[in-house]
């Protein structure tokens, strides 16, 4: 385990165990909602690890038994103007996130809203605990989800399901979210960061450039049309025929050994 808490982070915990960099939001008295403080910190955490090769795939998660982000600071919001709209600072972020390079998995421990379920559906795969819920509130604040919500989440549910979410703003239970495919399992409390850990470890011995080309394929084509996403999937499939880890990967196969990837 290296670095569990750079000195200069206020709101959030870190470490990094086997190749797997965890985040957790530490905001408990204030369900971990997100501040610009947060947001800044979570940032500049992106920016180490997206150049660390120590750090291979990020799991997010909330610091206390309760709540993984309870939304937006709405201390803060409540003083939002049009220039804050614009710059969209939520949804720049939870942008960078989906098109990070390397994989990421949110684990819900709770309380998932607003914001913080923006987050979590700027990952690339969601779990929960039993007793988490998911929803996103801001329509009765007089506001939408605009940190990427009115978009992700019909993408993950459907545009029925995601205008009755968004409408009503009611929460889902975590057996609802999994039904509707907004998270792909639910765990006990206890079972929550060891499952987490143990989906990233099975993807991190997986080949890294194929990951990072599945993930580059997977977005982008589900938003344009069958015959471009193929286009794209041929394309990232010919440029990996060509590269030393195709070459391992099928040696280990064929010589029934587990490969040794490096990434080139």
């Amino acid at each position: 385990m290296t670095d569990p808490q750079p000195p200069h982070l206020t709101t959030l915990r870190t470490e990094v165990t086997e190749r797997i960099g965890t985040i957790s939001l530490h905001r408990p008295q204030q369900r971990n909602a997100l501040n610009e403080a947060l947001l800044a910190e979570l940032s500049a955490v992106l920016d180490a690890w997206e150049a660390d090769a120590a750090v291979q795939g990020i799991i997010i998660t909330g610091s206390g038994p309760k709540a993984f982000a309870a939304g937006a600071d709405i201390s803060e919001v409540a003083a939002w103007n049009v220039a804050d709209g614009l710059a969209a600072t939520l949804q720049r972020l939870f942008d960078r996130i989906q098109d990070f390079p390397k994989p990421t998995l949110a684990a819900l421990n709770g309380v998932a809203m607003g914001g913080g379920l923006e987050l979590a559906m700027s990952c690339d795969i969601r779990i929960a605990t039993t007793d988490a819920q998911m929803g996103l509130p801001e329509v009765g604040l007089g506001v939408l989800p605009s940190a990427g919500g009115t978009q992700r989440l019909s993408r993950l549910v459907g545009t029925g399901r995601a205008l009755e979410m968004i409408l009503t703003g009611r929460a889902l239970s975590a057996e609802q979210a999994e039904r509707y495919g907004l998270v792909t399992s639910v765990v006990a409390a206890e079972d929550l960061l060891g499952t987490a850990a143990e989906i990233m470890s099975t993807i991190l011995a997986k080949g890294p450039l194929a990951i990072r080309l599945a993930k580059m394929v997977i977005g982008p084509g589900h938003d344009t049309d069958q015959r471009t996403g193929l286009l794209l999937e041929q394309l990232a499939q010919t440029l990996l025929f060509t590269t030393d880890d195709k070459a391992e990967g099928t040696a280990a196969f064929l010589e029934k050994r587990a490969p040794d990837f490096e990434g080139r």
